[in-house]
């Protein structure tokens, strides 16, 4: 099928190139001519495992290409993915001002032939309609521009679908190729039949890798465009309150001499509970789950509901950023004048991604504080991003990170940190002090390397 991604973000990019590997002709849009000129050279704009290698391969079949033209896109594409980024405003609402721009532009270019407008990204609940309606107001801006008055019928043929991504930073290509279920709203029978022809190869298992063609097909969820949107803010704000749900179990543990690694392995081979995203810590972060969660809470208030869990579960999980610092003031009691270094910048590991990351949290407080800030990241180290970094000192080895160090906090659990020489680190240390945020790391292992350790609920 031929098919159009509109935003090469995480979810358009990831999104596109799959879609082109599985046997599609997919052409990607987006307004940076820079970043599309990288794109065309073969260069990824983001960090994401095994996707770089899978973009060269399918640019050289010829089966993606990638453009600034709209137009084209539009006029060579039967089914076309809306992926462009909807932020968090300071109301908690989502900036829906780029979704709109692309609606518009599709419908200023919108011809003859049927088209299938895929909300892809994350929207508010009703945005279907609203998406709908937006596009007819570009096909008529464009009917008035050609001459016309504006109140002819418009003949342009479309309708809108939602279809909610559940990726994950770091295996998106992975969840893209194996996903628990595809979530599929219209209420066109038509459209949605199309969608679920695109996505046939994933369904049945079809489209090469071996190590998927064993697995059981693909369950397709097809519903209204209104539930489709609700299952996306539905599943990342469970995911959140989750999470959440643990941290409060670990400070309690940690009041009670209880260890919240037992007690989460406990609960969770409970099936009805099951082993995920209950790994105590510094929280959630990232740009889906705290936006998303917004957006729910949101959407309540509009229709005169108070979201009181899920408002818990942001309180639990700002709270539970600023318990690094507790620990640390335990541990070496004045802050101001220390130093600490922190392992991992980015929200989460496999990715470069910093938005609503606990770091840059923990780097403003301690700055605050009167703290020097050094920190170290496998991926950020590397590449030079410094943006909400002004307050650390980005070091490029973990020598150099540990050396004149006060303590230690582990942010991310790269699985690189599991394989440091932690007794090198400590001896170069003013204080052999290490917070493990993650409870990720052997405390046995790193009390034998000289480390005071002190983990989470653990």
């Amino acid at each position: 099928m031929r098919v159009c991604v509109i935003g090469t973000g995480y979810v358009g990019l990831v999104t596109g190139v799959c879609l082109s590997h599985i046997g599609h002709k997919v052409i990607c849009i987006d307004n940076n001519e820079e970043k599309v000129k990288l794109m065309k050279s073969g260069q990824t704009p983001i960090y994401e495992p095994g996707l770089s290698d899978l973009m060269q391969s399918c640019m050289k079949s010829g089966k993606l290409e990638f453009t600034t033209d709209l137009g084209y896109g539009v006029d060579n594409s039967d089914i076309l993915f809306i992926a462009v980024g909807t932020p968090a405003l300071p109301t908690g609402d989502s900036d829906t001002r780029y979704v709109e721009a692309v609606a518009r532009g599709i419908g200023a270019h919108l011809k003859e032939g049927y088209k299938v407008i895929v909300n892809k990204s994350t929207v508010p609940i009703g945005s279907g309609d609203w998406v709908q309606m937006i596009v007819l107001d570009g096909v008529s801006e464009r009917q008035k521009a050609e001459g016309g008055s504006g109140s002819e019928e418009i003949s342009a043929e479309f309708d809108v679908v939602s279809n909610p991504e559940f990726l994950r930073e770091g295996s998106a290509v992975f969840d893209t190729f194996n996903p628990d279920r595809i979530v599929l709203g219209s209420n066109n029978q038509k459209a949605l039949d199309m969608m679920a022809e695109l996505y046939q190869p994933l369904v049945d298992r079809t489209f090469g890798e071996e190590e998927y063609k064993e697995l059981p097909p693909v369950p397709i969820v097809m519903t209204d465009l209104n539930s489709a949107e609700m299952i996306k803010y539905a599943a990342n704000s469970f995911l959140a309150t989750k999470i959440s749900f643990i941290n409060e179990i670990a400070n309690i543990c940690d009041r009670v001499g209880a260890d919240v690694v037992q007690v989460s392995k406990g609960i969770g081979l409970d099936s009805r509970i099951g082993s995920k995203f209950l790994q105590a810590g510094l929280g959630w972060g990232g740009s889906c789950f705290p936006k998303d969660v917004s957006a729910l809470i949101h959407t309540a208030d509009d229709y005169n509901y108070e979201a009181e869990l899920l408002k818990s579960a942001v309180n639990v999980n700002k709270r539970q950023r600023l318990l690094v610092l507790e620990k640390l003031q335990q541990e070496i009691k004045i802050l101001k004048g220390k130093t600490v270094g922190l392992l991992g910048l980015t929200f989460k590991p496999d990715t470069d991604d910093m938005r609503d990351a606990p770091a840059l949290d923990l780097i403003e407080q301690l700055h605050r504080l009167g703290a020097k800030v050094k920190a170290y990241d496998p991926i950020v180290s590397q590449t030079g991003m410094r943006h909400g970094l002004a307050n650390a000192i980005v070091e490029t080895d973990l020598d150099r990170l540990a050396d004149g160090c006060d303590a230690l906090v582990l942010v991310t659990d790269w699985e690189q940190f599991r394989k440091i020489d932690y007794e090198q680190m400590a001896k170069l240390m003013n204080h052999a002090v290490i917070i493990d945020g993650r409870n990720f790391l052997d405390r046995q292992a790193a009390e034998k390397a000289g480390f005071r350790y002190v983990g989470i609920g653990h």
